[in-house]
C-alpha cells in the first residue's frame, strides 16, 4: 500500500492548507492508503510526498487541490 506525507511550515500558518490536502486525499483514496501523515516543517515548506517521492511542492506548483489529487492518484 501507499504512504502519503504532507510537510507544512508551522510558522507560516500552512496547517489549514495541509489539512485540506489531507482531507481530500483521504476522501479519494482512504481505503487504498496506509497513511496520510502531516509532518511539521519550517522555511515556507508545503510539500506532498508519496512513498518518499515529491509529487507536489508549493515552490514549483500552484496550490490546486484537484491537481494535487491527480498527482497522488498516479501513485495509488
Amino acid at each position: 500500500m501507499t504512504t502519503v506525507e504532507i510537510e507544512y511550515c508551522v510558522p507560516c500558518g500552512f496547517l489549514d492548507r495541509a489539512e485540506a490536502i489531507q482531507h481530500q486525499i483521504l476522501q479519494q483514496f482512504g481505503e487504498r492508503l496506509d497513511s496520510v501523515a502531516l509532518v511539521t516543517g519550517d522555511h515556507g515548506v508545503l510539500q506532498v510526498r508519496v512513498d518518499g517521492d515529491v509529487v507536489w511542492d508549493k515552490t514549483d506548483d500552484e496550490y490546486d487541490l484537484d491537481e494535487i489529487t491527480r498527482r497522488v492518484r498516479k501513485h495509488v
